[in-house]
């Protein structure tokens, strides 16, 4: 996890997605145009919530979000995702 200077605002969350499986269970190497598009991240920074409602997620959780969610953007050349907390679907 790495420190970054971006503070979300409302009931956003900062993303830095996991990275793309290299192999498969079986062994079979996964060239770059066939991966997927990973589905899970570990939290940078939150916002302070709604005013009625808290955030419930905090920076190091380790969560699941959608396909789609969240916006792509890239900071001292490392990829984020922000989005906001309902496009999270748990925190694993």
């Amino acid at each position: 996890m790495s420190k970054v200077n971006i503070k979300p605002l409302a009931d956003r969350v900062l993303v830095e997605p996991a990275a793309a499986e290299e192999k498969t269970a079986g062994g079979i190497i996964i060239p770059d145009t066939a991966k997927e598009k990973p589905m899970k991240g570990i939290i940078v920074a939150v916002g302070d919530g709604k005013k009625d409602e808290p955030i419930t997620v905090k920076v190091g959780d380790t969560v699941l979000y959608g396909k789609y969610a969240g916006t792509e953007l890239s900071v001292d050349g490392k990829d984020y995702l922000i989005m906001r907390e309902s496009d999270i679907y748990a925190i694993i």
